[in-house]
């Protein structure tokens, strides 16, 4: 077993990673502030090919795949979660990459790589989050479009985006986890309002809005995969996106980690540094560990995507331990820089409360706590 990567994907880290702290450092607390999203910023990582690095070089990407995409995301989280999560965002796009026909790939993979659109993925909704089956938003044939009604929410990248992918109900007199399909949908619609949602408590420089689809007519060609089919095709895609989120757990713990190292070496107290102290040794100590093991149950997780293997148990392992490390590594960070930390002028602060929604989106901790539960008691019911 060799757990070495190879020479490119160290280059790429390490790139990555030199992005992040020249691009990202000099905004990070004004985009905070202002809810802003960095749009130069995004523009500069489309050129270094980070944006979509998983797309094939067959349309325009990189090639790197997920694997590679997930260290991307883990470095740029560990200078900025929510700048980090703009650039590793293309929600949605993942859809038509694994179930898209060969023009929806060729028409829109290469121009998220090269920057020319955004994508967001428009899924939960107001009063369906973990329940995905319990949405209620509908698409009606009419000829040869389909006529959307509904809602959507807490939707990344939602009031910028040029395209959604929409998760709907076409098939209403279906059995349950039969009704729905994926819509790829022009966001310059008519029909469509979308509301850019502020106070968030953390990554406030990544959009996140509130949708409207008022009779927008969508053309039949616009499905993705097979009609009806779109229940188990997203399922497919949270346990492939999971794994980028594993990674900005586990970057943002290190992020914290680096912080909390490098605080605790030059502060003083009784006339000698805090590093020197048993118990903040413990406490750094244990903080290593827990990301050391967030990072290769991801780095894991993300490899059996690139094999062809998405593994449900793992993904849902993965983003739900890495989350967990991530807020315990915060809050442990934060401890560490004492009242210091409770103030904007310390970036620890930020990395606090980005942290939190690690645990609720794509999946609750709790939700991915069935997942795993589920899948074991069915391997032990095969023993």
């Amino acid at each position: 077993m060799n757990f070495e990567f190879p020479e490119e994907l160290k280059i790429l880290k390490e790139e990555a990673y030199k992005f992040a702290v020249r691009e990202f450092t000099p905004v990070s607390q004004e985009c905070d502030r202002e809810e802003k999203y960095p749009r130069e910023v995004w523009k500069k990582a489309c050129e270094y090919g980070f944006i979509g690095a998983w797309i094939p070089e067959e349309y325009g990407g990189a090639g790197a795949g997920f694997l590679a995409n997930t260290i991307i995301t883990e470095q740029f989280s560990r200078v900025d979660m929510g700048i980090g999560l703009i650039m590793a965002s293309c929600f949605g796009a993942e859809n038509i990459y694994l179930y898209g026909t060969e023009e929806q790939k060729k028409e829109y993979l290469p121009r998220i790589a090269s920057g020319e659109i955004i994508f967001a993925g428009a899924y939960t909704e107001p009063n369906a989050g973990t329940d995905v089956a319990g949405i209620r938003t509908r698409a009606v044939r009419d000829g040869d479009h389909f006529v959307l009604n509904g809602q959507k929410m807490f939707i990344t990248n939602g009031s910028i985006c040029d395209y959604f992918v929409v998760f709907c109900i076409t098939h209403a007199d279906a059995p349950r986890h039969k009704r729905f399909s994926l819509l790829i949908v022009d966001a310059h619609s008519p029909g469509i309002t979308r509301n850019k949602i502020q106070g968030k408590m953390g990554i406030r420089a990544s959009d996140t809005a509130e949708i409207s689809f008022e009779d927008v007519r969508v053309p039949v060609e616009n499905i993705v995969g097979k009609e009806g089919n779109g229940f188990y095709q997203l399922m497919d895609f949270f346990n492939t996106t999971r794994t980028m989120v594993a990674g900005q757990g586990v970057g943002l713990a290190q992020g914290a980690l680096d912080k909390a190292a490098q605080y605790v070496q030059e502060r003083e107290v009784f006339g000698q540094p805090l590093a020197h102290f048993q118990g903040v040794q413990f406490q750094l100590a244990e903080m290593a560990t827990r990301i050391e093991l967030a990072r290769q149950l991801t780095y894991k997780a993300a490899w059996q995507v690139d094999q062809g293997r998405i593994d449900p148990k793992l993904s849902a392992m993965a983003k739900y331990y890495a989350g967990e490390t991530a807020v315990w590594v915060a809050d442990k960070a934060l401890q560490l820089h004492g009242g210091y930390g409770y103030i904007d002028e310390y970036d620890v602060q930020r990395f606090y409360r980005d942290a939190k929604i690690l645990e609720i989106y794509e999946g609750t901790k709790e939700a991915e706590k069935l997942t795993i539960a589920k899948i074991v008691l069915k391997e032990y019911q095969k023993g």
